[in-house]
């Protein structure tokens, strides 16, 4: 079975990775596309590119997303959002450089939040770059370790994550083993070689 890189046919399990903020791998920019951080007004913009990414539905699912985690934060998001722009000035992909909101993470990691690419410009090369970008502007903030939050249904994501030195955060490995086990049969990634892979029936939805 052929799986797409956001395929709700998956079984859903939240997955949680971690890394120290050194060595980070650098990717540049394709030319004609530019980071730019927030501005006033980009509220929009982001729930676009996550509604084209299929992390959400419809418009509502968006802003109730924006409300959950950024609308009592917006003063620090010129220095946490980024955004890719096209050469027409059109925002196409976003990340934010930012910190756990609502988990009660009380280890002061930075958080890679939000990761997503528009449906029509995935594979054009910029999802690495964004991810060393946002990870460079944690540490610029003054971060030394950081997670990232994903899930199965986005496998494609977890193996980048696991290609930029990533690993399962500890408690996150036990509580979602049959997750990580999903991730080692869809990926067969190197550094999942604790894990056995998942049989056929355990990943899909019956």
């Amino acid at each position: 079975m052929k799986f797409d890189n956001h395929d709700t046919r998956i079984k859903y399990y939240e997955l949680l990775l971690e890394r120290d903020l050194e060595q980070i791998p650098s990717y540049d920019l394709p030319d004609g596309f530019r980071f730019v951080f927030y501005e006033k007004g980009d509220r929009d913009a982001w729930i676009a590119i996550e509604m084209s990414a299929r992390e959400f539905t419809d418009y509502e699912q968006g802003l109730n997303a924006w409300r959950k985690y950024y609308a009592d934060h917006e003063q620090e998001l010129p220095k946490r959002m980024i955004f890719i722009e096209n050469a027409d000035g059109e925002k196409i992909a976003t990340a934010t450089a930012f910190y756990d909101v609502i988990n009660g993470d009380a280890s002061g990691d930075g958080w890679l939040h939000w990761v997503a690419v528009s449906r029509e410009c995935q594979g054009k090369g910029l999802s690495k770059p964004l991810i060393s970008y946002t990870m460079e502007t944690l540490r610029n903030l003054g971060y030394t370790h950081m997670k990232v939050p994903t899930q199965t249904t986005t496998w494609l994501a977890c193996k980048l994550y696991l290609d930029f030195g990533f690993y399962p955060q500890s408690q996150n490995a036990v509580e979602s083993r049959d997750g990580w086990r999903i991730i080692k049969a869809l990926t067969n990634h190197r550094s999942l070689g604790e894990f056995d892979c998942a049989a056929m029936d355990e990943i899909t939805i019956d």
